[in-house]
């Protein structure tokens, strides 16, 4: 199947439907309440709930497979409407939505039939685990090791910065298969792990804002990965499985921040409607207009 074959034709007015129901949640379950979870650092657990509602966890997963089978671009402007009212919600489903776009593009159709019905669903959720604490961006630096045994894989090693890390049980993760491969990127292969012994979850990372979101340290310590949870079953794809993947990482950034900039226009021109100096509001005043 090609990505464009798992996408669902949606009309103008289809989009505008799907828009207005995420409006009305945004304002009835999600504005009155951002100031207090995000300051008590509180994971979102009702607000998630009501995004499995409305199938935000299966948004790009195509029909066939329980998803909701949007396009990109429809996608793009649920991701700014949820960042408008609090971006950290955007990057709780968009961290799954990467690892459904792996297994989308880069799955065999086993895997897509044992995992994406429940992915889009919510039911099982998740993230990418690529980040490690001596690499970021340089993904053919990571050290996470996958040694053959049998019909498994030994995974050791250390994942960090990982979006979804708590709450989430099931991660696409970056592991060297052959770490003496050359060029770099031919080592290393991308698994579906979920979390089970041998997989914990280390230590919360803080964080000055985004905290909706949880971020972690995942620890990995002879976790064995059945050999069919190789996305592909394909050993030195890694690397283009997962960038695949961050390629709908790269929309939400952009979608979010239009959110956020739409939101603190917003807020500025209510302050400048509400503020008075010299007996005026100061929007009225020439340097503000």
């Amino acid at each position: 199947m090609t990505d464009s074959a798992a996408i669902t034709p949606v009309t103008a007015e289809d989009e505008q439907q799907i828009l207005d129901a995420i409006d009305k949640f945004l304002d009835r379950d999600v504005r009155p309440y951002v100031m207090d979870i995000e300051h008590a650092d509180e994971y979102p657990t009702a607000m998630v709930e009501g995004m499995k509602g409305l199938g935000l966890f299966g948004a790009i997963i195509p029909q066939e497979y329980g998803g909701l089978g949007l396009p990109t671009t429809t996608y793009a402007r649920i991701v700014e409407r949820v960042s408008e009212a609090w971006m950290s919600l955007s990057g709780i489903f968009n961290s799954h939505l990467i690892m459904c776009s792996a297994v989308i593009r880069h799955g065999t159709e086993d895997q897509k039939r044992e995992w994406l019905p429940k992915l889009a669903t919510g039911e099982i959720r998740g993230g990418l685990a690529l980040t490690e604490p001596n690499c970021g961006t340089d993904l053919q630096a990571i050290r996470m090791t996958a040694k053959r045994d049998g019909d498994d894989y030994i995974v050791n090693g250390t994942k960090t910065w990982i979006s979804n890390g708590i709450h989430g049980t099931l991660f696409a993760l970056l592991v060297k298969t052959d770490p003496n491969a050359s060029p770099r990127h031919a080592g290393t292969s991308l698994f579906l792990a979920e979390k089970g012994p041998g997989f914990t979850v280390s230590r919360k990372l803080e964080k000055l804002g985004y905290k909706g979101i949880d971020s972690a340290e995942l620890l990995f310590e002879d976790f064995r990965i059945p050999a069919d949870r190789l996305i592909g079953l394909e050993e030195g794809r890694g690397l283009r499985h997962a960038l695949g993947g961050l390629e709908l990482g790269r929309i939400n950034v952009a979608a979010r921040g239009v959110g956020v900039a739409s939101a603190a226009m917003k807020e500025a021109v209510k302050y400048s409607q509400q503020r008075e100096t010299f007996g005026k509001p100061i929007c009225e005043h020439q340097s503000i207009q």
